[in-house]
C-alpha cells in the first residue's frame, strides 16, 4: 500500500512538472517581446517568477475548473510562496500574459484577463465589499498595468488601455485610454496603440493640466487689469 501510495505521489509530481515546463516554454516568446532584459528561454524558465505563478496558475485553473478546490488552492498558495504572486485559482486569464518583477501583484478570485496583458509588481486586481458573484475587474486586451496600480471592483478596464503606477482605478475605463492618480483619472487617447508602449512616467496628467488652464487664466486677467489700470 505504502509502495503504491509512492509510485502514485511520484506519478503526480513528474506529470506537474512537466506541465510547468511545457507551459513555461510557450510563455517564454512573450516575455522576450516586452522585456529588454531577457536574454533567452533557458533563463526566463529557470529564473522569471513572473512566468512561474502564470505556470502555476495555469494548472491550478485546470483543477479548479473540475471542481478540485483543496488541490488548486495548494498549487495557488505554494506559487505564492515562492514566486510573491498570488493569483487565485479561480481567476481566468488569457494567452501572453507578463508578470514583470511580480512581487506584491494579487489578482483575485473573479479577475478575467484577455490577451497580451502586462503587469507590473505591486498591482492589486482586487474586490470590494462582501458582495458574492462578480466582484473583481475585467481586464480588456494589450492593457498595461503600472508598478503599484490598484484595480478595484467589478468593472471593465477596455481594450489598449494603460493604467499609470500607483493609480487607484475605481471605475470603468473606455478603451485607448491613460489612467493616472488617486482615485485615476482618464487622459484619453484616441487611436494610439498602446500595447507595445511600456513607458509609465511620461503620461499626461490631467489635474496639472487644469491647473496650468487655471493660472493661465488668472495670468491673463491680471494682465487685462493692468491695462485698464494703466488707460
Amino acid at each position: 500500500m505504502i509502495k503504491f501510495l509512492v509510485i502514485f505521489l511520484i506519478s503526480i509530481l513528474i506529470l506537474y512538472f512537466i506541465s510547468f515546463l511545457f507551459v513555461c516554454i510557450k510563455e517564454c516568446k512573450y516575455v522576450k517581446q516586452r522585456d529588454p532584459a531577457a536574454r533567452n528561454c533557458f533563463e526566463i524558465v529557470l529564473l522569471y517568477s513572473g512566468v512561474h505563478a502564470v505556470a502555476n496558475h495555469r494548472i491550478a485553473h485546470f483543477f479548479y475548473k473540475i471542481k478540485f478546490y483543496f488541490i488548486a488552492r495548494l498549487i495557488s498558495q505554494m506559487s505564492r510562496f515562492f514566486t510573491g504572486v498570488e493569483i487565485h485559482p479561480g481567476a481566468k486569464i488569457g494567452k501572453g500574459l507578463v508578470i514583470d518583477h511580480g512581487m506584491g501583484v494579487v489578482i483575485g478570485e473573479t479577475t478575467i484577463i484577455g490577451d497580451n496583458c502586462t503587469i507590473y509588481q505591486g498591482v492589486t486586481l482586487g474586490g470590494t465589499g462582501k458582495d458574492k458573484g462578480k466582484r473583481h475587474p475585467t481586464i480588456g486586451n494589450n492593457v498595461l498595468i503600472g508598478a503599484g496600480a490598484k484595480v478595484l471592483g467589478p468593472f471593465t478596464v477596455s481594450d489598449n488601455s494603460k493604467i499609470a503606477a500607483n493609480a487607484v482605478v475605481l471605475t470603468e475605463i473606455p478603451e485607448n485610454s491613460t489612467c493616472v492618480g488617486v482615485p485615476a483619472r482618464i487622459a484619453r487617447i484616441n487611436g494610439q496603440k498602446l500595447n507595445t508602449d511600456l513607458d509609465q512616467v511620461h503620461i499626461p496628467d490631467p489635474v496639472s493640466q487644469e491647473l496650468c488652464k487655471i493660472y493661465k487664466r488668472i495670468y491673463d486677467l491680471e494682465n487685462k487689469e493692468n491695462k485698464n489700470e494703466t488707460l
